[in-house]
């Protein structure tokens, strides 16, 4: 195990109230693994990812919980602490390609600069490393894009610039936030292959964050579901799509398009909204839209062998049947 996240919650004091964006959130990272954290917009998957990095701290937040990472606690540790981990140990790819990247320098020059804020390196050495850097990620004639600026790359290259830039210092954990939201089809298989090599051939462990079922599907080992600032089902690949356990993880699936199936005439969806941060249910934080809701989740319920949710397993696989939610299971047998 490289990283343990135990407990984990943080909340953010505003004009309208304290926003619960993440509450006790635990999860273990091996080296060589792939997490994936999935689930909707505003369910706390980048905010606990910036909050390992302890990139979320400000006067209003408050953090609780632990950030184990070769044996020290992150949340303990002072921002000049954090300075050897953030890049050189853990690196971290942000959401947006087109917007992580400055305009006004050469794409050569900020991986420069990345390498010598933590290394004691000349220039020199600095633009050959990134030449190889970029070399390494698939851009083709890195001796001249190197000295290229950013809006003279497409999406993809910026994205591929980014990995090469988290890759640098040659981290043991690599985050990335929503690697592939803002690249077409294409683009997006080609990062996720490059990920995967990466992953296999330094045994890099990542956490990949991502609404995308798709993408989970490609890479993941392992996946944690998140939702309103919870985990709500912790499984292997495997488990994750031919036994989910949580009504949400269903819900997931069952609004993914399927070429096994007859085409729908309307694409599932799950009802309803999640709910306010700012005050949030006292119990089941997905009851309100669970159409197999009773009394008993009027209580919060506990994570249980990877699973948060009152339902009796046996009644599990019936109720996903009797939806028609699930047909990968029955695809598979």
């Amino acid at each position: 195990m490289i990283l343990s996240v135990r407990d984990l919650s943080v909340s953010f004091a505003t004009d309208g109230g304290v926003v619960r964006a993440v509450e006790r959130v635990s999860f273990e990272l091996d080296t060589g693994e792939i997490l994936a954290v999935v689930g909707e917009s505003g369910s706390g998957k980048s905010v606990t990812a910036q909050t390992i990095l302890g990139l979320t701290r400000a006067p209003n937040a408050t953090i609780t919980g632990a950030v184990e990472f070769d044996g020290r606690d992150l949340t303990q540790l002072d921002d000049e602490q954090l300075r050897d981990v953030r890049g050189k140990r853990i690196a971290m790819i942000f959401q947006d390609p087109m917007t992580s990247l400055n305009p006004v320098y050469r794409v050569g020059d900020q991986i420069v600069e990345m390498i010598r804020a933590h290394r004691k390196v000349g220039k020199r050495e600095a633009q050959e490393q990134a030449v190889e850097l970029l070399r390494s990620v698939g851009i083709p004639n890195p001796e001249r894009r190197v000295r290229d600026y950013p809006h003279e790359f497409s999406g993809g290259m910026r994205q591929r610039v980014m990995i090469a830039m988290a890759l640098a210092l040659d981290p043991d954990v690599l985050i990335a936030d929503e690697p592939t939201t803002a690249l077409d089809v294409t683009v997006q298989a080609q990062i996720l292959r490059l990920l995967d090599t990466l992953n296999r051939e330094r045994g890099l462990a990542v956490v990949l964050i991502t609404h995308d079922l798709g993408v989970v599907a490609e890479i993941a080992d392992r996946v944690a579901v998140m939702y309103a600032g919870q985990i709500v089902e912790d499984a292997t690949l495997e488990n994750l799509f031919y036994d989910p356990q949580h009504p949400y993880t269903w819900g997931l699936l069952g609004s993914l398009a399927r070429l096994d199936q007859p085409r729908p005439v309307r694409l599932a969806q799950i009802a309803g909204a999640p709910p306010s941060l700012l005050n949030p249910p006292t119990g089941c934080r997905f009851a309100a839209r669970c159409p197999h809701a009773f009394d008993t989740c009027a209580e919060p319920p506990p994570l249980v062998d990877g699973n948060r949710c009152w339902l009796d397993p046996a009644d599990k696989r019936r109720l996903r049947d009797v939806d028609g939610h699930i047909g990968l299971r029955k695809a598979a047998s």
